[in-house]
């Protein structure tokens, strides 16, 4: 593996708990909080997907898949957590944004 593809590595990791943490370690935050993290998590996946050097297109399609099936698989595990139109809504924008950041 290339160094560069650490820091992508690094974040995915860190996705998982925040993803996919039952709903009782989910911290108490003011409304609308969590979408700014859903927002800030998939920017730093593109971002730092960007600077290992992914391709652009298979990078945003992974990703894309991965904010829908991170709700998906939300609702359908036993973590008490529910599917959310706007927190993928969040992370496509995160997405999105990360990669617009990254053609500058």
């Amino acid at each position: 593996m290339r160094l560069r593809a650490l820091p992508f590595v690094a974040v995915v990791l860190v996705s998982l708990p925040i993803l996919f943490a039952p709903a009782s370690d989910v911290p108490t935050a003011p409304p609308g909080a969590d979408k700014l993290v859903h927002l800030a998590l998939f920017a730093a996946l593109a971002i730092t997907g960007s600077l290992a050097r992914i391709p652009r297109t298979p990078l945003a399609a992974t990703l894309a898949a991965y904010a829908l099936g991170s709700e998906i698989l939300q609702a359908a595990l036993p973590l008490h957590r529910s599917f959310s139109l706007a927190d993928v809504a969040a992370d496509l924008s995160g997405l999105a944004f990360g990669l617009l950041l990254c053609r500058f």
